[in-house]
């Protein structure tokens, strides 16, 4: 079949990103061609400062050198511009008069420097800092003249500044407004930077309007040899640097007709709102009304555009939430989200002019909406997600000042400590212990090899690959390197393993939309990097199918682990605990006594009463499991999936059953509940408990769910957690039935089973979606509320019936001996689980 035509009309980072995505996931679906106006392969432009500054050499910061093109099959036209888009005859035309047609075009023209119409920005010597030409330009003018004008008090601009400095020259800074990057900085961060940068001999007009642009007076069509200001100040300037702020680049969008405005309209797919086979990524594009000109929000596009171009269709872009890091002259400089606040908003300042120090931290409605800092911007990643998250940070408010090491291990999190340390490691400085990785390894192969992300890092030197503990670590070193490029990964936009670029909820939206009903179908769908998956996305993936279509998906025994496999819990030693089910925490002389009996014919060592109300038989041979369960079941004694994701206990007080403070039966109900949940799979364990009353004896309180009998009903919490980090669980209503807790319960439960991502707890999906969502769909509309509870039920109808009377060795039917091989790797004789609910 012949392979589609791809043209690309541009030649920048966000236009080649999208190649190399394609490239990875699609790599016979197109024959490419590449027009790029310069005479060079893709270059990384945000390295274009320490190029200026002598740091570095057009060598080092390329990124697809002209042998990359021919290696990857790419037709490149270096040094040829695209003056004509014929869309009925779909071929594209270079001013040289070179044709190529299309299938699906890609723009991706980037931007103009904005050029004020001053009178004498005509004459030599006047500039724009935008490519690797100007940038050599510059450094020519800094070998001959002294004098540097840069208009345009922005980030570009103060680089610009910088570099010249570096290079000799004296530089004054023109600035239209009244403070220095006021787009990333507010006024107090401002001056403070001004500062710092005065002291190393940088020069500032500010409120300055530039009136014109000065030859000498001995050759007044010459090089520009002065700048003059409004009011009349008049500076010596031999060299004038044009960094007034940036334009789409929409010409050729325009002349061939496509919608433009502030760029060229995209949808969320990033096709052209007037020609669907005309895609467009980067700064020439106009995204819900914005235009992006930073390279994340930017590389988010591209991956986008790559996944519609290859076909998968599932990925949109939703538009970025941007931060800024930048070191100038050894200042750095962080900002993210609205820094500057409304007057609804709390500001929490930090002001130390002496110290070099300033940050503030902007907060709206318990959560953080914005940063600034100026020196030291160790915490900015941290406070990017916080921000690009809307997480809620009323827990940590008092320590939010101090930084995220200070800030966790006083809520006794302790699983990031230790990132901030990135700027005060030596290059010899061990991060990665597993595979032995220094910090200047790391920063060499993101300088050299043009690294952004922390899954390109890991892939080029190993770093954070392996336990992750370093993680953390790794990304502030990667920040501190790359500024403003750094692409900070929300952490539920993460692919679900390296087997794959999709995201968790992609890969459920596929599973829905397509009704893929097994792993393979959708691995192929998804075009899978390998062929069986691993360890992480096999798990994943069988529990997606399983709960979205379950009477009709493929049930893998084997991605499942061991544990469920074998009905039971591996010990350190390879032993096994056995935890049969005691329903709400009740049990019979009969059940005890065949406990006892399995306990000692089975020579267990340890009998241990657990915290979930339930009897643990710790150190069970694997070989005896399948017996072990058959002499249980004939009490009538199921596994208490101990091991699963799934329900796991119903912890209940004693409640008015037999309790003189008790107003509602909690055992009853914990039973009840426990029954009709029995056999559920989840995205992670599932723990609930039920008090009788508000003491609170079964502590509902921290539960996943939690019930807590009162005088006129029973109160519902959900998303407690009692784990690592304990997270109180959340009040969703009142109900005064026990058939309304089990509808409510049922509901709320079948919403994160159906929308929660594998190995997220309740606590991380409520606090993804927020409580007034999981409200609206399970307390307020009825009618969602019913509809939930019944696709749970309909999901468990072919469970393993609880309350049949007669249930011989009720778990050996999910057993078959088998020849099975571990998702550990280890190949044993042992247990599978057959198809279950």
């Amino acid at each position: 079949m012949r392979k589609q035509r791809l043209v690309m009309v541009g030649n920048g980072m966000a236009g080649m990103k999208t190649i190399e995505e394609i490239l990875k996931h699609a790599p016979d679906v197109f024959d490419i061609t590449v027009f790029g106006a310069e005479p060079h392969g893709n270059y990384n432009r945000i390295l274009l400062s320490p190029v200026l500054a002598g740091e570095m050499t057009l060598a080092d910061i390329m990124l697809n050198d002209l042998d990359w093109y021919s290696a990857n099959g790419i037709t490149l036209h270096a040094g040829r511009k695209v003056v004509e888009v014929d869309r009925v005859r779909r071929v594209v035309r270079s001013e040289d008069g070179t044709e190529e047609g299309y299938d699906r075009l890609l723009l991706a023209t980037g931007s103009n420097p904005f050029i004020p119409p001053v009178p004498g920005r005509e004459l030599e010597g006047v500039i724009a800092y935008r490519d690797i030409a100007d940038t050599e330009t510059m450094i020519e003018a800094a070998c001959n003249y002294r004098h540097a004008v840069v208009i345009g008090g922005g980030l570009l601009g103060l680089e610009a500044a910088n570099g010249l400095i570096l290079r000799g020259m004296e530089v004054t800074v023109v600035h239209l407004g009244e403070w220095i990057m006021e787009r990333q900085l507010d006024r107090p961060a401002a001056e403070m930077l001004q500062a710092s940068l005065e002291a190393k001999g940088m020069r500032f007009r500010l409120g300055a309007q530039t009136e014109a642009l000065l030859p000498a007076a001995d050759d007044p069509a010459g090089r520009v040899a002065a700048v003059r200001l409004a009011g009349g100040e008049t500076i010596a300037a031999d060299l004038v640097v044009m960094s007034a702020g940036i334009r789409p680049n929409t010409a050729l969008a325009e002349s061939a007709r496509l919608h433009c405005d502030r760029g060229i309209v995209v949808t969320d797919t990033m096709q052209t709102v007037t020609d669907p086979r005309i895609y467009a990524v980067g700064e020439c594009v106009s995204h819900r009304g914005v235009a992006y000109g930073l390279v994340a929000p930017l590389f988010d596009q591209a991956r986008v555009c790559a996944n519609h171009l290859a076909g998968f269709g599932i990925g949109r872009y939703e538009g970025s939430v941007t931060s800024t890091k930048l070191k100038v002259t050894g200042v750095d400089v962080f900002s993210a989200g609205d820094f500057m606040g409304a007057e609804d908003c709390d500001n929490i300042v930090l002001h130390d002019r002496a110290g070099g120090r300033y940050k503030k931290l902007v907060l709206k409605d318990d959560r953080l909406i914005g940063a600034v800092m100026v020196g030291d911007t160790s915490d900015g990643s941290w406070y990017f997600q916080l921000v690009r998250e809307g997480r809620n940070i009323a827990a940590m408010r008092d320590q939010l000042m101090f930084g995220q090491s200070f800030a966790q291990s006083q809520l006794g999190d302790a699983g990031h400590q230790g990132q901030n340390q990135a700027a005060l490691l030596p290059d010899s400085a061990e991060v990665c212990g597993c595979n032995g990785v220094c910090k200047g390894t790391i920063v060499k192969a993101i300088k050299e090899k043009g690294l952004f992300s922390l899954d390109e890092v890991r892939k080029h030197t190993k770093a954070s690959s392996s336990c992750g503990s370093c993680t953390g670590l790794v990304e502030q070193i990667l920040a501190s390197t790359v500024g403003g490029a750094y692409q900070a990964v929300d952490k539920h936009a993460k692919p679900v393993c390296g087997c794959t670029d999709h995201t968790h909820a992609e890969v459920r939206a596929a599973i829905r939309e397509h009704k893929l009903l097994s792993i393979p179908a959708v691995m192929k769908a998804l075009d899978w990097k390998t062929p069986n998956g691993c360890a992480t996305c096999r798990p994943a993936l069988n529990y997606y199918l399983v709960s979205t279509w379950p009477h009709e998906a493929e049930d893998d025994p084997q991605s499942r682990f061991i544990n469920e496999r074998a009905h039971a819990n591996i010990q350190k030693d390879g032993t096994y605990s056995v935890v049969p089910r005691m329903w709400g925490g009740l049990t019979t002389p009969a059940e005890l006594r065949a406990i006892a009996d399995a306990a000692e014919k089975y020579q267990v060592p340890t009998v241990k009463v657990t915290g979930g109300q339930r009897i643990d038989l710790l150190g069970v041979k694997k070989d005896d499991l399948p017996a072990i369960w058959a002499d249980l079941g004939k009490a009538g004694m199921v596994s208490g999936h101990a091991y699963g994701k799934s329900l796991r206990t119903v912890k209940t007080c004693v409640g008015a059953e037999h309790c003189r403070f008790g107003t509602q039966h909690s055992m009853r109900t914990g039973v009840n509940l426990e029954k009709m949940l029995f056999g559920m799979w989840s995205p992670h364990k599932v723990k609930l408990a039920v008090s009788g009353c508000p003491r609170n004896c079964a502590e509902s309180g921290i539960k996943d769910v939690g019930v807590i009998g009162v005088d006129s009903g029973f109160e519902i919490y959900v998303a407690g957690n009692g784990g690592i980090k304990t997270e109180v669980a959340q009040f969703l209503c009142k109900v005064a039935t026990e058939e309304d807790v089990k509808e409510m319960t049922g509901a709320f439960l079948q919403l994160y089973r159906e929308e929660g991502f594998y190995l997220e707890r309740t606590c991380h999906y409520v606090e993804r979606v927020g409580l007034d969502y999981v409200k609206r769909l399970v307390v307020e509309d009825a009618d969602s509320r019913r509809e939930l509870h019944e696709r749970l039920l309909y999901a468990l109808k072919d469970a393993p019936d609880p309350w049949a009377e007669q249930q011989v060795q009720p778990l050996a039917r999910h057993y078959k001996t088998i020849q099975i091989h571990d998702l550990s790797g280890e190949s044993s004789h042992g247990m599978a689980e057959s198809v279950s609910a």
